[in-house]
Formats: C-alpha cells, structure tokens, sequence
C-alpha cells in the first residue's frame, strides 16, 4: 500500500458545495464512505439549506467569501488541511459576467483558495480540482480539442481561461474540468435555477409552441458521469501520490443542439413534438455573445480516466426517472410539490423560448 493510503482518513473539501453540482458531490462521495473514508466539509456563499444539512450531518460546513477570503481561516482550524479540493464555485450567468467582469473575475478566478492552500507547510500538496467550461472555446468548429486555442467570445469564457492560466501558474497538482452543460435529477436540496431536461418537460407539457435554438451545438454530460469522473482523479491522487497536470474535456458523447434536446425530451415522454418550433440563435438578443459549435472531443478523457460518459438520451431517461421517483416520494410523504423547473409567468401566453431557461445553459 502507498504511503498515502497508509495514513487513513482522507479530507476532501467541496468549494460550491451548495451548488447543483456540489450537492451532487457530497452525495457521491457519501456514497463510498464504507469503502474509502473521506472526512468531507463544503463552503457556502449565503447560508447552509437545512436539508442538506440533514442529508449529510458527517459534514462541516463553512461560510467563505471567496472574494476576500475570509471564512478559510476557519477550515483551516476546525477541519485542517485538505487532501482534494474540488472547486465548483462559480458566477457562471455569462450575462451577469458581462455587466459585472470585476464581479467575474473576482469570484471565478480562484486567487484567494490557491493562496489559502498555500499557507500550509507540509510536504503533501492538495490536488485541486477545478471546474472550467466549454465557454473558453471561441465556437467556430465542432469537437474542440483540449490543445485548440481558448478564444472565448464573452466575459464569462474569460475569466475562466483567466482561472486556467492562475492555476497553471500558482499550483503544481491539478486537474481543470472544462465542463460542457451539466443535467441530471434534482439536488437534495432544491436549486433555484431552472434544470434544462425539467424545464424543456415542464414547458412541452403544458402544450404550447416552445422556441428552441436549431444552430448552437454543445456536448451536455450527465451529471453522475462528472462526480464519477472526480471521485476517479480524487482515488488516483490519493493511491498513486502522483502530482498531475491536467485538462480535461468533461462532456456527453453526443453533439445536439436545443432543438435535438427538446426532441429527445419529447420522445421520451410522448409530447407533441410539432410544439418544438427551431429558431436560429441570432433571432434573440441574449444581452451577450454566445459562441456556436463547443461541442468537444473527449477522446482524452475516455483514454486518460477509462471512463465512458452517458449517451445524451440515456441520461435524459435516467433524468426524468429520478425526478417521477422524487415527485412519488414526496407524493407519499404528503409534502405538496412546487414545480420549481417551470416558470411559466414571465412568458407570454403561447409564447415560450429556450432563451428562458438560465443563459448559461
């Protein structure tokens, strides 16, 4: 056994952790805790939901302003030095990037973390790993590859290539996950933006016309796919002890656009799909530029980690599974259910567009 596995519990530390794909995190590395222990804590920016909380009482949690830092020195004292950081903090609207890139920068480059886990003294180095996304690619092409050049088209895609070459720079053991759109089942506690399979079911269901996008093209992943593709880096540092270098393309196998989303949607739960109506992205003013084709090659991916991401249809079924099991739950519980993924009254009657759905998916 390696010296690392000899020295028993691992602390892993979630930055973002009340976050979608956070709380996601927390669950997946609850999951293993028979197997490989890990002593896990997250941070949070405004509060801590009580059901989370519950969720997971093995946990500590710590308000930090990643802005300024504060909030650090209390993991430093109460839970210690990480052994994996995994940073899923972000201002990801790249609308509210665009009107706020001081705001942007601020918070997606990670300055004050990386100076935080350089306080410490000893000889192990913390494996960061960093979410980055598709966005830093200018979009001109299909299947970007991780040596094509970033070009990002907007404030959001640039202060993450930014936080790229920061932690390039200031680190020596890393990997950066550029992350297409991340879908899946709702988190255990309920974010508040709109989840892109929910939100395409719930307005498809309610039997009116829907704008899609015909002419932008991404690579979502399953959710489950990118905890499984950080629990695998977060085992292979703490078994190998190897330092690492690495980027990473993080997306499904599949290149669809909004209309071929809303098409896979409507065939699997028998919606009518003559309500998708396609519409070229240049017809709406999105408030900010946003690049065409960053669909991704994640040949290195596959290759690298031995992991095979979910096709984008089996994700959509495994979706809308989780979400019937959920509403049947809380059905049975007798706790009244708020569809929280359709907000149907800022739209015009009959008139909905893909636009709604949160700019950054």
């Amino acid at each position: 056994m390696s010296r690392k596995g000899e020295m028993g519990t691992k602390k892993v530390l979630v930055v973002g952790g009340t976050g979608y794909l956070g709380q996601h995190l927390l669950q997946g590395f609850s999951e293993i805790q028979g197997i490989t222990p890990y002593e896990l804590a997250f941070t949070y920016n405004s509060f801590p939901p009580r059901p989370l909380l519950d969720a997971f009482p093995g946990s500590l949690a710590f308000h930090v302003d990643l802005k300024t830092g504060a909030g650090f020195h209390s993991i430093s004292h109460q839970f210690g030095k990480p052994d994996v950081v995994v940073n899923c903090a972000a201002l990801s609207v790249p609308r509210a990037c665009e009107k706020d890139p001081d705001a942007a920068t601020s918070i997606n480059v990670p300055t004050s973390l990386v100076n935080w886990l350089s306080s410490f003294t000893q000889n192990d180095i913390t494996l960061l790993i960093h979410l980055s996304t598709d966005q830093v690619y200018e979009g001109v092409k299909s299947f970007y590859k991780e040596e094509d050049e970033a070009l990002p088209v907007n404030v959001y895609g640039k202060s993450k290539v930014a936080a790229e070459q920061f932690i390039s720079e200031k680190w020596t053991n890393f990997a950066i996950l550029r992350s297409s759109i991340i879908f899946g089942p709702q988190t255990v506690s309920p974010v508040p933006k709109s989840l892109p399979i929910q939100w395409i079911d719930g307005v498809l269901s309610k039997g009116d016309k829907v704008e899609f996008f015909y002419d932008e093209y991404r690579c979502p992943v399953y959710v489950k796919d990118v905890v499984a593709v950080i629990r695998t880096l977060t085992e292979k540092w703490l078994s190998e002890s190897k330092k690492m270098q690495l980027l990473l393309n993080v997306g499904g196998p599949d290149r669809v656009s909004r209309v071929q989303m809303a098409e896979a949607v409507a065939q699997i739960r028998g919606h009518d799909s003559s309500l998708i109506k396609p519409v070229s992205a240049s017809s709406v003013d999105r408030g900010v530029m946003s690049p065409a084709d960053i669909s991704m090659d994640i040949t290195k991916l596959v290759q690298t980690l031995n992991i095979s991401p979910t096709p984008f249809k089996d994700g959509v079924k495994l979706t809308l599974a989780a979400e019937a099991n959920l509403l049947s739950h809380r059905w049975s519980d007798k706790v009244p259910v708020a569809p929280k993924f359709i907000h149907c009254s800022v739209l015009k009657p009959k008139s909905y567009s893909f636009v709604q759905i949160p700019s950054e998916l």
